[in-house]
């Protein structure tokens, strides 16, 4: 059973340690925080775990979906007494963590739509299929049942920034073709556990909204520059090189990104003061959010960063979607959105701004 400590080397600010764990049933879990973790394994569950499902192409659209049928029984909004990402308790219900206490945890998805066993689907006439290999993992912010980006602190947001930097490196490594860390947070998002936690996909195959970004960078498109254009009047906050703003092309109301002012390729690649700033900006952001929506806001966040090949120029962002227009307004994507890809914005950029600066 695999079981091993390792002091990370990674820009983020500070030691971190990872404790590399393989759970009962072949599941591997990683135990992130500024100390070695050395707690004792409490009773484990050992499941049959799916290796995946298959990749079908799109031939009007371009693109390949995962199907995965047996994410259908995924867990759905359990009792808090049924918490899956809470550390498991001596006597207690066994958890997806197996530790009475940790600091920041990742595992791999029991209910993972891509895996690096995944079986080669076989033949469907006229239809290209591939495997879904890659991986899905959970990450789990703080022990404690409920919280946010921002209310889990600095030193926590920083250590986070740190798991995703080695988990980067571990699936790129691993032959992952793009990595996509992120978040959906609220029931309209459709978040089925409201412990605080993202997840992490890394895809075999580079996903057709970063293949366009990249070629996008490739071809000379200046991210920078298009900051220091619009920081003037679309900034809501700087921090040591870091810089959230409403990108004047928004697509979402009260859209925000995150990005460094330097062309970076992701996280990896910046230097510990930005992701100091990161970090900052991470927990600001949410704050706003929450304090002009007055309830906790559902968005979809991710990074985005470079492909593990062919990302030259790419400029790295962190993007916020929220999936509000107003306190008790959601923002639906319907028809026009689904079937054309041309988004109807309600409020605009400048709008936006301008509220979120004012909280």
């Amino acid at each position: 059973m695999t079981d091993s400590t390792a002091l990370l080397d990674t820009p983020a600010p500070g030691a971190v340690h990872r404790r590399s764990f393989c759970k009962a049933d072949g599941r591997m879990l990683y135990l992130y925080g500024r100390e070695p973790h050395q707690l004792t394994p409490q009773a484990q569950d050992k499941d049959d775990i799916a290796t995946g499902g298959e990749l079908r192409f799109h031939p009007l659209r371009g693109e390949w979906n995962i199907y995965a049928a047996h994410r259908q029984n995924r867990t759905f909004k359990p009792a808090a007494a049924d918490d899956p990402l809470a550390p498991t308790m001596p006597g207690g219900a066994n958890t997806e963590i197996p530790f009475s206490d940790f600091e920041l945890a990742i595992f791999e998805n029991k209910f993972s739509g891509l895996h690096a066993l995944a079986p080669v689907p076989p033949s469907l006439e006229g239809i290209d299929l591939a495997a879904a290999t890659g991986a899905c993992e959970v990450i789990v912010y703080t022990p404690e049942a409920m919280g946010s980006l921002h209310t889990i602190g600095q030193d926590r947001r920083e250590l986070l920034i740190a798991a995703w930097i080695d988990r980067y490196k571990a699936l790129f490594e691993k032959g992952c073709e793009y990595v996509l860390p992120f978040e959906n947070r609220g029931d309209e998002v459709g978040a089925t556990l409201h412990h605080p936690h993202g997840q992490i996909y890394g895809f075999g195959k580079v996903p057709l909204v970063q293949q366009m970004a990249a070629k996008a960078f490739q071809d000379g498109y200046d991210l920078a520059a298009e900051i220091d254009t619009a920081m003037p009047d679309y900034g809501l906050h700087e921090a040591d090189g870091m810089v959230a703003f409403c990108p004047r092309f928004a697509r979402f109301p009260y859209e925000v990104w995150i990005a460094p002012r330097t062309q970076r390729a992701g996280p990896w690649d910046c230097t510990t003061h930005e992701l100091t700033g990161m970090a900052e900006l991470l927990g600001d952001v949410t704050r706003r959010y929450d304090a002009f929506f007055g309830r906790p806001t559902p968005y979809m966040f991710a990074l985005h960063s470079a492909p593990r090949n062919g990302g030259d120029n790419y400029h790295f962002t962190a993007q916020f979607y929220p999936l509000l227009r107003g306190p008790d307004r959601v923002k639906y994507l319907a028809s026009v959105e689904q079937h054309s890809g041309v988004f109807t914005v309600d409020v605009m950029p400048e709008t936006a701004i301008e509220a979120l600066r004012a909280v």
